[in-house]
């Protein structure tokens, strides 16, 4: 398989260590070590026993039986971790997919969650969101996408990079619609938990479908991504067990440290999801005085969950040039929507640091000498 750049990452690899004010961010604020091992007296000495070989494939029972405490009717041995999310991804696309099958993707999306089917030789159709109606998708659309040979469905939500949040109803219509068609239905979920109302939660996509995938991660709404543990969850047996063996020729196993500091953090996630809460909460009223400041520059769909926003550029020229034009002025990072093949009048915004108010001041700066 011949993959091309995934373009955003390679543009995160030219910047992201190097500008002074990431303000494009898709992970929320993280925690050291220490900070981490102190939600639990017993961690810090067992963590320094904790014996360096080789882990079980599938995860540590005890990491993945916290994963499936996430979910309603999914059981230890229905959850593997994976290294990232990335991995679980590549790893779902290569078992399930063949040169010739069809696949329809919630639209604008991550590049992996199309590109590896491209390039193993499916046919792709985008389910566009639609930027006038607050980035929702409609279930027609998605019918009308489907076909004799479409395998499955990918559907992100709470989305990246808008912030746009599915209906329960919707997303138990989808769930119905894909059943229906035979197909199999992998539900990006890397945000659930940073939903602003939580009455709105949506319920996990391997409890309203037997066959259906969540894809879940600790770097987004927990904050650890450099713990680089992911996972699946789902009832669909035959697969799992297509993407246990399949991971032999990838990641085989995962870090036994990071797995301990997942498991700890997990055992911890709500008191972590709720500081990330708190700081979006906060960043969010920022970000709402620079919209009201620059409608003639700047509009948005303000976000109903996660930490990631996609505001409109109505300047001259494109988003692309912005971003570039703000990185050299000020520092601040900025990703550009020709990074996720979604046009030229795009830009994400992260909103999950503790420094977004210092980036957010170097950026209404820029704005208001374009617009003296």
């Amino acid at each position: 398989m011949q993959l091309p750049d995934f373009k955003l990452e390679r543009y995160l690899a030219a910047h992201e260590f190097t500008a002074p004010f990431p303000l494009s961010s898709s992970d929320c604020e993280s925690v050291s070590v220490g900070e981490l091992l102190a939600y639990d007296p017993a961690a810090r000495p067992e963590f320094e026993k904790l014996w360096l070989g080789y882990t079980e494939a599938p995860g540590h029972p005890a990491l993945r039986e916290q994963i499936a405490k996430l979910y309603q009717h999914v059981s230890t041995g229905q959850v593997l971790v994976h290294a990232g999310a990335e991995e679980a991804i590549f790893n779902f696309m290569n078992v399930t997919l063949n040169a010739g099958d069809h696949l329809v993707v919630h639209w604008p999306c991550y590049q992996s969650l199309f590109q590896v089917a491209e390039s193993i030789g499916c046919q792709v159709t985008k389910w566009e969101a639609d930027p006038a109606n607050g980035w929702e998708v409609k279930i027609d659309d998605l019918k009308q996408a489907l076909r004799p040979n479409t395998k499955a469905v990918i559907l992100n939500t709470p989305h990246n990079p808008t912030g746009f949040l599915m209906t329960g109803s919707a997303l138990k219509e989808v769930a119905e619609v894909v059943d229906a068609h035979g197909a199999i239905l992998f539900v990006d979920e890397v945000y659930r938990g940073l939903e602003y109302d939580e009455a709105r939660r949506l319920p996990a996509a391997c409890d309203l479908s037997d066959t259906a995938i969540s894809l879940g991660v600790m770097s987004k709404a927990y904050g650890l991504a450099g713990l680089r543990i992911g996972w699946v969850a789902t009832r669909n047996q035959k697969l799992l067990e297509k993407m246990t063996s399949y991971k032999d020729y990838t990641s085989i196993c995962n870090s036994g440290p990071s797995e301990f500091l997942a498991t700890l953090a997990l055992r911890h996630g709500g008191a972590l999801i709720r500081r990330n809460r708190d700081l979006i909460a906060a960043n969010l009223k920022a970000a709402d005085g620079l919209f009201a400041e620059f409608p003639h520059l700047l509009e948005w769909h303000r976000p109903e969950a996660g930490c990631i926003a996609f505001p409109r550029w109505k300047g001259k020229g494109t988003s692309a040039k912005l971003c570039q034009n703000v990185l050299e002025a000020t520092g601040v990072l900025l990703t550009d929507s020709s990074l996720f093949s979604a046009g030229d009048r795009h830009f994400r915004l992260g909103f999950g640091r503790k420094n977004f108010s210092d980036g957010l001041g170097r950026l209404r700066s820029f704005l208001r000498d374009c617009s003296g």
